[in-house]
């Protein structure tokens, strides 16, 4: 079954998504933007149907099945709200809300209406990530230990910038920080129940830099390493009894390598690393639109959802500890 999409935004995410429906042949049938002619010049450059004034006019309309949240995510619950209360499925870019208070708000809009919400964290649709967790399940390396998640980019300090401005919910933690937690939560047996970390913060009061560690039932731990103001890879390490994966570029990734540390009875060549590849890329959207599409057709989904509401459980939780809360909560 072919879906109508809708697409709230214009920036250059909602660009990236359009590319992607168009390449899987799929319709987008109505833009809305804050900017009505940059809605209009979207609309002409991606064959759209239609183009609204506003949101409300957008989940009126009941030739829209899916609604697509591409604005700041400072204003993803007030949107994704109104397109569940209208009976739209709503695939919302990352950070999904600003706390988990507004997302089990809207979790439970589409649990009585039988709709299905979905996020942008590309790693949870990448065919490598599944790849990964299928060995991971398998024992192959033996149980979880220990994971490692490093994000770091260097941005100026400019406080009218969104990385920084706290009234469009900036900081380190939910731009680049939402996919490090995404990463731990994927490999993690079982939600985090120990959560310890520090910070410093922008001038503007946002954090810039940060150091999380998490802890489970299962005895996995976890430990994070954000900043925007100094470059570090994208690199995530799951390391496991018998081997550790490793994983650089992690958001978007392909390729994984596996070095096995102890010898067994399926292999006894040990510390040289295995290349694991699949997917691509440049197609990490369209990964999301098909999960997307594929999770409404089976009114499915739930252990990816469950994993959103983990992971925005453990960024509510780091907030907390630090004091930290954007404008309007």
């Amino acid at each position: 079954m072919l879906y109508n999409w809708g697409i709230v935004g214009t920036g250059w995410i909602a660009h990236e998504m359009g590319d992607a429906l168009k390449r899987n042949g799929r319709t987008i049938y109505g833009v809305c933007s804050g900017h009505v002619e940059s809605a209009r010049k979207y609309a002409q450059e991606y064959d759209v149907k239609k183009v609204f004034e506003n949101v409300d006019a957008m989940v009126a309309d009941d030739q829209i099945d899916i609604i697509y949240i591409a604005t700041p995510h400072s204003a993803h619950y007030a949107v994704m709200k109104k397109a569940l209360e209208a009976g739209k499925h709503v695939f919302c870019e990352k950070a999904i809300t600003l706390n988990s208070r507004q997302l089990e708000e809207c979790v439970a809009i589409a649990e009585a209406k039988g709709l299905v919400i979905s996020d942008g964290v590309t790693l949870f649709h990448m065919p490598l990530f599944k790849k990964l967790k299928e060995i991971i399940r398998s024992q192959e390396l033996g149980k979880v230990k220990m994971i490692q998640v490093n994000f770091g980019s260097n941005k100026e300090f400019d406080p009218n910038n969104r990385f920084f401005n706290k009234s469009l919910a900036g900081g380190a933690l939910l731009d680049i920080g939402v996919y490090a937690t995404s990463f731990v939560r994927y490999f993690m047996s079982s939600k985090p129940n120990v959560i310890l970390t520090t910070a410093d913060f922008a001038p503007t009061g946002v954090d810039e830099t940060s150091g999380i560690l998490l802890k489970n039932e299962d005895d996995e731990m976890a430990v994070i390493s954000l900043t925007l103001r100094a470059k570090q890879p994208k690199r995530g390490i799951v390391a496991c009894e018998n081997g550790y994966i490793e994983v650089m570029e992690y958001p978007r990734a392909c390729q994984a390598t596996i070095t096995r540390t102890k010898a067994s009875s399926k292999w006894s060549d040990t510390g040289k690393p295995e290349v694991i590849e699949a997917g691509e890329s440049q197609y990490a959207l369209d990964y999301e639109l098909q999960d997307m599409e594929q999770y409404v057709t089976e009114h499915d989904g739930k252990e990816n959802l469950q994993n959103i509401r983990d992971v925005m459980a453990i960024l509510t939780a780091v907030r907390n500890q630090w004091g930290m809360k954007y404008d309007g909560e």
